[in-house]
């Protein structure tokens, strides 16, 4: 289990301390472009972990929900259910109008059913949720970390292809 694989002792197998931290970035996209280039260098990448911290939860507002919305949303996933109930029975079935039939009463009895559970369910929560949105979580900073004793070699790898950020005084490095 993916627990399993993150739990404190795997963090804690390397010597000279529970952290071996080959380099801290500031965006995701520039902590996977560094496993990217170590794993394009043959490091064993199996080694590292990267570390998120700071997390913070980001959601974005997106729209209004009102009965009718949650119904046509409901409508919406009813009818791609009774869209695959109709395929999965039509195969049974050897009429072409038959299996048309299937289909179509699939796709409606599921876009009604869909329709009653989604206006029920908005009703329910009696206005404390009036809104649509996307939840994402970000992190402030992201910790690429090795085991087994190899951040040192990792951190040569990075260094030599400028993804090491210039030491503190150093004039920055151009990316």
């Amino acid at each position: 289990m993916l627990t399993d694989r993150l739990s404190a002792a795997a963090f804690t197998a390397a010597p000279g301390g529970p952290w071996n931290t080959v380099a801290s970035f500031d965006s995701y996209e520039r902590a996977q472009a560094a496993v990217d280039r170590l794993s394009d260098s043959g490091f064993e990448v199996r080694d590292l972990d990267l570390v998120g911290s700071g997390l913070q939860l980001l959601e974005r507002v997106t729209g209004r929900m009102t009965t009718a919305r949650a119904a046509l949303a409901g409508a919406g996933g009813g009818a791609w259910l009774g869209l695959l109930l109709g395929l999965l029975l039509g195969l049974l079935t050897t009429g072409h109008s038959t299996w048309l039939w299937l289909i179509g009463s699939g796709v409606a009895i599921g876009a009604a059913w869909g329709a009653i559970f989604g206006f029920a369910a908005h009703a329910a929560t009696r206005g404390k949720r009036d809104f649509t949105s996307v939840r994402t979580i970000t992190a402030a900073r992201y910790d690429l970390v090795a085991r087994g004793g190899s951040a040192d070699s990792a951190r040569a790898i990075l260094d030599r292809n400028g993804l090491l950020a210039a030491p503190p005084g150093a004039a920055p490095r151009a990316f």
